[in-house]
């Protein structure tokens, strides 16, 4: 399922994907109940905004996933029915019924081509990465293997254009646009990989194009959909990046201080693979030599790397990413007063508030 959402009378407790029960019902950890920060309190659920969309979009994705041949529709599967957050259709939708979209199932499709798109993009990170695990179990790549992931992340790209493909030319483009500067991040991260003159531009420059384009197609193309002015339109263009961004820095916070039971894979997987990550540049700049070693390291040992995740979390670095991600948040959550007022609009503002606190 996309979210776990408990509701009480006159409050929601909302968490991203969590461990599933022998029920199917997500279950919340009893320590994560006493926390505060877990308790929306007046916030709407944006869940809840959008659910029957939502449910459409699932629905979507399960059926663009056939092929006549078993073993693509296996793979892909295993992955898009392994759970996500979906917060990038999320997106695309809230964005869509705020500035007052009518046509339902233009912006389920291009919220489905966007969850497309970006599950192909896990699919090859995987490889490019040698991941073993992804959400809790398994990677595809560790399953089926280097050549059967390959072909299904291309398959996937290929479907996310089939429903892309509908529209005009705007949104083909606007959506290539993604697809573009999602591989050259890709390529950019690379050349900053295990390479200690990486800089805080240069990796904000990665993130802007890696994850924050595509959180940025969704919210433009929705009120785009929506019949929103050119304005508007670029307000949530800019909602939508600076959200994206502020998103892949608590990322990367997670990967040095989350739990690994939540996060679905080991904590230090970006000193493993050489990504440099927000916390590892920050702790870099501090001249914390055990970071260093890690992350220059080819294959660095478990003793080095846990060595360097104790170094960046006695570090100031965790509080200044912390800081930097909510100066995004911050910059996302002020656009949307330029919205009109509605439960599509408060939904997109708990979005950011949940974004900064999430714990997966």
């Amino acid at each position: 399922m996309p979210f776990c959402l408990l509701s009480c009378p006159q409050r929601s407790l909302f968490l991203f994907q969590q461990s599933k029960r022998k029920n199917g019902h997500s279950a919340l950890p009893i320590d994560l109940l006493k926390d505060e920060q877990f308790l929306l309190k007046d916030r709407i659920d944006p869940f809840g905004c959008v659910a029957e969309e939502l449910k459409l979009v699932e629905r979507t994705l399960a059926r663009s996933l056939h092929s006549q041949e078993e073993k693509l529709t296996e793979v892909a599967s295993h992955l898009i029915e392994g759970g996500g957050k979906r917060v990038r259709p999320m997106i695309t939708l809230l964005s869509f019924k705020l500035l007052g979209g009518v046509k339902v199932q233009d912006a389920v499709d291009i919220a489905t081509a966007i969850e497309l798109i970006h599950t192909a993009t896990l699919l090859h990170d995987d490889i490019i990465d040698g991941a073993e695990t992804r959400r809790g179990r398994d990677s595809a790549y560790k399953k089926f293997g280097l050549k059967n992931s390959l072909i299904t992340g291309d398959f996937l790209f290929i479907k996310g254009f089939e429903f892309a493909g509908k529209f005009d030319e705007t949104v083909v483009q606007w959506t290539a646009d993604a697809c573009t500067q999602l591989t050259e991040g890709e390529i950019l991260q690379g050349f900053f990989n295990r390479n200690i003159a990486v800089t805080i531009p240069d990796y904000l420059e990665i993130v802007t194009r890696k994850t924050a384009s595509l959180f940025q197609t969704g919210a433009r193309v929705g009120a785009y959909l929506a019949g929103a002015s050119p304005s508007l339109i670029e307000v949530m263009s800019q909602y939508g990046l600076n959200l994206g961004i502020a998103f892949q820095i608590i990322d990367d916070v997670l990967d040095v201080i989350g739990h690994e039971r939540l996060l679905g894979k080991p904590t230090g997987m970006d000193l493993r693979d050489g990504n440099p990550s927000l916390p590892i540049i920050l702790a870099l700049n501090e001249g914390h030599r055990a970071v260093e070693e890690a992350f220059v390291g080819s294959r660095p040992s478990e003793e080095k790397i846990q060595a360097a995740i104790q170094a960046i979390a006695k570090s100031t670095a965790i509080e200044q990413a912390k800081a930097l991600s909510r100066k995004y948040s911050d910059k996302a959550f002020n656009l949307l007063e330029k919205l009109p007022p509605s439960i599509y609009r408060n939904g997109l503002r708990t979005m950011v508030q949940l974004v900064v606190e999430r714990q997966t």
